[in-house]
């Protein structure tokens, strides 16, 4: 696990490579952007050499038009744990998208399913409050949402409102209560970050830098090009997308793009924090601290001490 540019990925391969000859490792993609197929470039998705040396479930298996839940993640992350361990393999699970992460760690919340006419209540609610008076409203009702959740992802501030209004409970209340119904196997949570907050902030830069040289903005064009594809979708609102997809729609200029899209990356940085932070019984993996070297320790101690 990690924030976005914390460097998971090559230490998940690395981690590959120096287990070699003493467990075969599988990777399974937690994140809930590389599902999608032809959004490459902007997800940071592994290149076409880099998946056919080291194959990752979970990449490419849903068009942009399709919807993909936590909850579908999570029956597609078990099928996959169990045909990889049937194999004798070594389930590596690697991504940043943390609902997913304690999804599958924790299982589901029995969340109410959208009501249509709370819904159409809470848009009414919104365009006379606000974004700000929106998350205002649920850090009233659902703090420890709020304090998660951004002011500016006012989908995710109205499904937590939504789930309050409809069960009288805080969302967190019952994303706590929802404790059966975990992986129920022996887990070993390895976190990959920058010591220093500046350097994932500089990390960051380089790569959406990298991205826009790589044809990022193409990628976007294509996408806008697809009748069936909207900036509403949940696939077209993921960090970088959006903003590029507003700057080639006209809104602002690619100087105003490069700016949102770096502060979005980093609220999205900030919000990973927050999970990971809360997440129990993690080893932190700093750049300073053999990172390689640290994760293959733990993992041979982790191995030795499993059961059979």
């Amino acid at each position: 696990m990690g924030p976005t540019a914390g460097g998971k990925t090559d230490l998940a391969l690395a981690l590959v490579d120096g287990l070699a000859g003493e467990v075969d490792c599988d990777i399974v993609s937690v994140d809930s952007a590389l599902v999608y197929r032809g959004m490459d470039i902007g997800t940071a998705k592994p290149s076409a050499a880099v998946l056919a040396r080291y194959p990752h479930r979970l990449v490419d298996i849903c068009d942009p038009a399709e919807p993909y839940s936590a909850a579908r993640f999570r029956t597609d992350a078990l099928a996959a744990i169990d045909d990889i361990r049937a194999r004798g393999r070594l389930p590596l699970l690697v991504g940043g998208t943390m609902l997913y992460v304690r999804a599958l760690l924790r299982g589901l919340s029995p969340l109410p399913p959208a009501d249509a006419a709370l819904r159409v209540h809470l848009d009414e609610r919104a365009a006379a409050l606000g974004p700000g008076g929106m998350h205002r409203w649920l850090t009233d009702v659902d703090p420890a949402s709020a304090a998660r959740i951004h002011p500016n992802d006012p989908q995710r501030v109205q499904r937590a409102l939504e789930v309050y209004l409809a069960t009288g409970q805080p969302m967190s209340v019952l994303w706590r209560e929802a404790g059966a119904g975990g992986l129920g196997l022996p887990t070993l949570k390895l976190v990959r970050s920058p010591r220093q907050r500046a350097a994932l902030h500089r990390r960051i830069e380089v790569r959406f830098d990298a991205m826009l040289a790589a044809g990022f903005a193409d990628e976007v064009r294509a996408l806008m090009a697809r009748a069936d594809l909207g900036p509403d979708l949940p696939s077209m609102r993921c960090v970088g997308y959006r903003q590029l997809w507003e700057h080639l729609r006209g809104d602002y200029d690619t100087a105003e793009m490069r700016r949102r899209a770096l502060a979005a990356t980093r609220q999205l940085a900030k919000r990973q924090y927050t999970w990971l932070r809360a997440e129990p019984d993690c080893h932190w993996l700093w750049d300073d601290a053999d990172p390689l070297g640290r994760a293959l320790a733990l993992v041979r101690r982790s191995l030795a001490a499993a059961p059979g």
